[in-house]
């Protein structure tokens, strides 16, 4: 008999895209969990030399005159996150038009309850660090990491309804909408108009691309690439281009599914009139029938959601984890963590993630639920939100990449943001787990 890991059992029977996209957050989870333990080890024993040396080489690129050079952290930070927010940018897209976003009914206690997830830690750590060094840090516990917390949720299995994971999933999105925006808006410290107008005319050729109803994904790589450099060198972060060219992708299909259905029924009955072969081989029709029949599953499916799908792996798997091993990886001097946890920049960031998120996203729903604005998630109790709140404290990933934006060159400040992020990210996400496992019980 076949043996599944945890993770496995709960998806080895799925096939609707949402539950792809929850084993892909899972994966990424997971992946993320290793990757960080690994960038600790190695930062902590003596191959730390040798580890930061690596990413701290410099890989150029010349042209001419033309040199483009930065380090391999910077490459990755700039350039493959490009990619995790060009996800971000689709699975964005995708809940506002055909997801939870969709219904604002439905919608409305996660979109208000990540407000209240955003907004509130913030002005905590603002309330510690106003006036100090420390104070460009207020956007690092507005994040939460989408791939930790619905990890920690889908691991719990049948303990919550799949309303809890969906408002999760919808909380989380909304909040990656919402530290996207402050990282464009507020993270950017100086603006180079003309390679910003380039940019600007480079999204333009994407959505032109967009109307004139081309599905082929390599012009849109391309101009995508271009944008990318140019938002590069405008001074706004170079991820920005990622979620912005995602919302050029197309997302509806080329060929409707009752269109499909007809066409794929016309080209069976065609492929069935010629008979089999005594070697079992097809009649050169019959292999151009199945070609057509190709194409057409193609051209059902939209390029958004193609993508999507096609890039959860390699962002699991490569982006992810290189981001965490170079992001990750702390020194950490055991006998003055005490010291640094009680650092404003640190506390801020604990007491936003932990008490600001909780007070936030659970204070924030049942606010909503008793004016009657909102209804809590079919089958769920106001305890198990308020679980889930925790589990809202993880920031991780996106509170990691917003501490080097907030603190860029200053290697204290980092080090305080990133020991706040982790030790808040190891207690929200363990208690906020334990929390939904032992206390909190469905609503039957």
């Amino acid at each position: 008999m076949k043996l599944y890991a945890p993770w496995e059992k709960a998806f080895q029977r799925i096939s609707t895209p949402f539950e792809h996209f929850l084993h892909a957050q899972t994966t990424t989870g997971l992946v993320l969990m290793v990757t960080t333990i690994i960038a600790l080890l190695l930062a902590n024993s003596p191959l730390v030399d040798t580890y930061l040396h690596i990413f701290h080489t410099n890989i150029d690129f010349n042209v001419g005159e033309w040199k483009l050079s930065h380090s391999v952290h910077h490459w990755i930070n700039d350039g493959l996150m490009a990619i995790f927010f060009f996800m971000v940018g689709l699975e964005i897209k995708r809940e506002i038009l055909v997801g939870e976003l969709s219904n604002i009914k439905v919608a409305m206690l996660p979109i208000l309850a990540a407000i209240g997830g955003m907004v509130l830690p913030a002005l905590i750590y603002l309330s510690i660090n106003s006036g100090g060094e420390g104070a460009n840090g207020w956007g690092i516990p507005m994040a939460t990491d989408i791939a930790f917390a619905i990890s920690a949720l889908v691991l719990l299995g049948k303990r919550v309804s799949t309303a809890l994971v969906t408002f999760l999933v919808a909380l989380a999105i909304v909040d990656d909408l919402g530290a996207v925006t402050v990282i464009a808006l507020f993270y950017t410290e100086q603006i180079h108009i003309l390679p910003l107008v380039l940019a600007g005319v480079s999204f333009l050729v994407l959505v032109s691309f967009n109307r004139f109803g081309i599905h082929a994904i390599l012009p849109y790589f391309i101009v995508g690439l271009i944008m990318w450099f140019f938002m590069l060198e405008s001074g706004v972060h170079a991820t920005i281009a990622g979620v912005i060219a995602a919302m050029s992708i197309p997302s509806r299909p080329k060929l409707t599914p009752i269109d499909f259905t007809s066409h794929t029924k016309n080209l069976l009955d065609e492929y069935d009139n010629y008979p089999v072969a005594t070697d079992h081989t097809m009649h050169e029709n019959q292999k151009a029938i199945l070609l057509n029949i190709k194409d057409k599953i193609d051209s059902v499916g939209s390029p958004s959601a193609r993508l999507e799908h096609d890039l959860h792996l390699p962002v699991a798997l490569i982006v992810i984890p290189l981001f965490a091993l170079a992001n990750a990886g702390i020194s950490i001097d055991f006998s003055s963590i005490g010291d640094t946890i009680v650092e404003p920049v640190s506390l801020g960031i604990i007491t936003g993630l932990i008490l600001g998120k909780v007070l936030g996203i659970a204070g924030v729903a049942w606010l909503a639920v008793k004016l009657g604005v909102a209804e809590l998630p079919q089958g769920s109790t106001m305890s198990q939100v308020f679980g889930v709140a925790f589990l809202g404290g993880i920031g991780f990933t996106m509170s990691i990449f917003v501490a080097d934006l907030a603190f860029l060159g200053n290697d204290t400040l980092i080090f305080q943001a990133k020991v706040g992020i982790l030790s808040a990210s190891l207690f929200a996400g363990l208690f906020g787990f334990l929390w939904l496992k032992y206390v909190a019980k469905k609503d039957e």
